[in-house]
């Protein structure tokens, strides 16, 4: 090999070592992205393996909100629902380095299957285009993220289910009835679920619940006290 050729080779693995030193500068300096995840019920008292960067702040995009699945753990929680009102959400950034990820844990919290991974929602900003983002509520997430300079939102998309295990809207009836006919822990369970959803969220079911049953973020406050 000439000295010409040992030169090239050598200025070749300089300038290679020299992007690759670069490349990984950009990495560890490059910013985290905003990724956001909405919350109404449980999560905001109770995240579990989801990594809040930040606390729990008001002004999430408003959305169709009832007291309408039946839980494993006994509780009515509150979930999407079409054709119910508007209602405030709450949202928090999380130290996730991609979309995907905070999906992945989200569904981990939730206890979803992964087999039924749409039930985690999601959108990007600019949008992805994946068959996951296509849902009656991803262009309104979608337009509140922009404002917010968010990269991305996730949210639990799981949806009501009655009593007898259908995934369908119980009646307002059939909800406080199966309140009212709990026992023991899962009662008490139910019940402070049903109080610690912020008082802000003013849904037609949770006011008959209250009427009927007397389960008001007051009582709690006052048992409490």
């Amino acid at each position: 090999m000439s000295d010409d050729e040992t030169a090239r080779d050598s200025d070749d693995a300089a300038a290679a070592t020299a992007a690759a030193a670069g490349a990984a500068d950009a990495a560890a300096v490059a910013p985290r992205p905003r990724i956001a995840c909405l919350a109404w019920g449980s999560l905001l008292w109770k995240p579990g393996v989801l990594p809040l960067a930040g606390p729990w702040r008001a002004g999430g995009p408003p959305l169709p909100l009832e007291f309408a699945r039946v839980s494993d753990g006994g509780e009515l929680a509150i979930v999407l629902c079409e054709g119910a009102p508007d209602a405030p959400t709450w949202w928090a950034e999380l130290d996730v380095p991609d979309l995907s990820r905070a999906r992945e844990l989200l569904r981990q919290r939730e206890e979803i299957d992964p087999r039924w991974a749409g039930l985690v929602g999601s959108v990007s900003v600019p949008p992805a285009g994946d068959a996951l983002a296509a849902g009656p509520w991803h262009a309104r997430i979608a337009a509140w993220a922009v404002e917010r300079g968010l990269n991305g939102v996730v949210w639990t998309a799981l949806p009501p289910k009655s009593p007898g295990g259908a995934s369908t809207l119980p009646s307002a009836d059939e909800a406080v009835a199966y309140l009212r006919g709990l026992q023991g822990d899962r009662a008490g369970h139910a019940r402070r679920y049903v109080q610690q959803v912020p008082a802000e969220i003013r849904t037609p079911y949770r006011r008959v619940i209250e009427e009927r049953l007397g389960w008001t973020p007051e009582e709690a406050m006052a048992q409490a006290g």
